[in-house]
């Protein structure tokens, strides 16, 4: 067993509703409540769920982009959420983040060397003439050409843009990458070649990811293990081919019916959910998903389910596998 390079428990975030002149807190949205994960060294752990689900606030609250309502985030054995903001901006050298949007994650005024060049002098890595050296050689890496790093981000396209935020997170040679939709703003055909490309570095350079998407084919190509998220909570976490062979959750089993297979004679039997998410601000007691889950009893409408492993590498929250 590999060791474990990031832990998180019991993670909470919460947002605040305030109303009238006076701004008074109403109630919370609550984007993560209260989840637990481990993530090993030099594997990748997707995450997967409907849109609103809390996927990306996750992964900004491990970076502490958003500060922790409660729990714990713990990296290489020191705890991120005690840090200072001087102390976390040192830490930030080993875990990067890609963002989703590669026209917006990229200062529109700034060459791509400045670009690149901005992780290097803020952590005070290297000369100026070692920092444009690396600038050209992680360009070539991503699949880029040295002479691209005089041009600025509107002169590319949108999977090389997000090439560019890839050869970004990869300046300060950090151990773990939180990709938090990478390639969904991205055509079908792009999507493969960055896809292909992470994996390729992931072994060149000894990279841990976390993968964060809702498009299930994508997770299910590139991941060692996957959780599913559902209203702010994991719902599901088990190694890639596992979730898809046999998926315990009622939410994974419908996630993974809408999933189109490439064969006009095979017939799959698709599970429509009833009913809309509801809102994070106001979510139903119990278990989340029992207002849309077709096997729901009564406890599921009383008592939230315990998340708990029920098979050897593989955890589901869920009353119908509880030993009551």
């Amino acid at each position: 067993m590999s060791k474990v390079l990031l832990k998180v428990e019991n993670l909470k975030k919460y947002f605040p509703i305030r109303s009238g002149i006076f701004s008074r807190k109403k109630s919370d949205v609550k984007a993560v409540d209260d989840i637990s994960f481990e993530v090993y060294e030099g594997e990748t752990l997707g995450i997967v769920g409907e849109s609103g689900c809390g996927k990306s606030t996750t992964g900004r609250v491990i970076m502490q982009l958003h500060e922790a309502t409660s729990g714990k985030v713990t990296f290489n054995d020191v705890e991120l959420t005690t840090l200072s903001s001087k102390q976390m901006r040192k830490a930030r050298r080993d875990i990067q983040m890609v963002f989703q949007d590669p026209y917006a994650s990229l200062n529109p005024r700034h060459t791509v060397q400045k670009i690149l060049e901005e992780p290097l002098i803020v952590h005070g890595i290297g000369t100026a003439e070692e920092r444009k050296q690396k600038v050209q050689e992680y360009l070539e890496i991503v699949g880029l050409s040295a002479y691209h790093a005089k041009r600025y981000p509107h002169q590319f396209s949108g999977g090389q843009r997000q090439r560019i935020g890839i050869a970004r997170a990869l300046m300060t040679n950090p151990k773990l990458i939180i990709a938090d939709e990478p390639v969904s703003a991205l055509d079908v055909s792009i999507q493969a070649q960055v896809l292909n490309l992470m994996q390729r570095l992931q072994q060149d350079l000894k990279l841990t990811y976390i993968f964060i998407a809702h498009d299930l084919g994508v997770v299910r190509h590139i991941s060692d293990r996957v959780g599913v998220m559902y209203l702010g909570r994991m719902v599901e976490l088990a190694g890639s081919e596992t979730l898809y062979e046999e998926p315990l959750h009622p939410y994974t089993q419908a996630l993974l019916s809408a999933v189109p297979v490439p064969d006009p004679v095979y017939l799959r039997e698709q599970i429509i959910l009833q009913g809309d998410i509801p809102s994070p601000s106001n979510p139903p007691n119990g278990c989340t998903f029992h207002t849309r889950c077709p096997f729901a009893t009564d406890i599921c409408k009383t008592t939230v389910p315990v998340f708990m492993e029920v098979k050897q590498g593989h955890s589901v929250a869920c009353h119908l596998y509880s030993e009551a």
